[in-house]
């Protein structure tokens, strides 16, 4: 399955959203296609995981990801070929757009870490590119 250009044109991107809020405490609000870029098909969360432990080491082909830590922080590794950049996430209302084209790996997990992962695409092996040099090979050509 190769990637077209647009998906490689895509650049991975901190956003900010809207925090709400009074003396009762904190509300964010996530939007498809309106906060977030795209349809939501898949949720997930990644928690408990030990801070010496990495994880990810992968790209895709079509999923694009939407990355927030509601609690505690984590760091996110990417590399799209172009430019390999480290981006701290360490607030709820700090959002990673994460596109297919970046491989990217989550690691420094604080011990309180809740990572939320809204997807564009269901769960589909297919998609993942969990071989550096197949993700260089997918990636490199456009």
């Amino acid at each position: 399955m190769k990637s077209n250009k647009s998906l490689i044109e895509a650049v991975s991107k901190v956003i900010e959203v809207n925090v709400l809020g009074d003396e009762r405490g904190l509300l964010t609000v996530i939007e498809e296609n309106i906060t977030i870029p795209f349809e939501i098909k898949r949720i997930f969360y990644i928690y408990g995981t030990q801070n010496n432990v990495r994880r990810g080491f992968h790209g895709h082909y079509k999923t694009r990801q939407a990355l927030i830590t509601v609690a505690g922080s984590c760091k996110v590794h990417l590399d799209n070929l172009q430019r390999k950049e480290e981006v701290l996430l360490n607030s709820p209302h700090k959002v990673l757009i994460l596109e297919p084209n970046d491989w990217h790996e989550m690691y420094d997990f604080s011990s309180d870490c809740v990572l939320l992962v809204l997807a564009s695409h269901h769960y589909d092996p297919e998609d993942y590119i969990r071989d550096y040099k197949l993700f260089e090979e997918a990636y490199s050509s456009c």
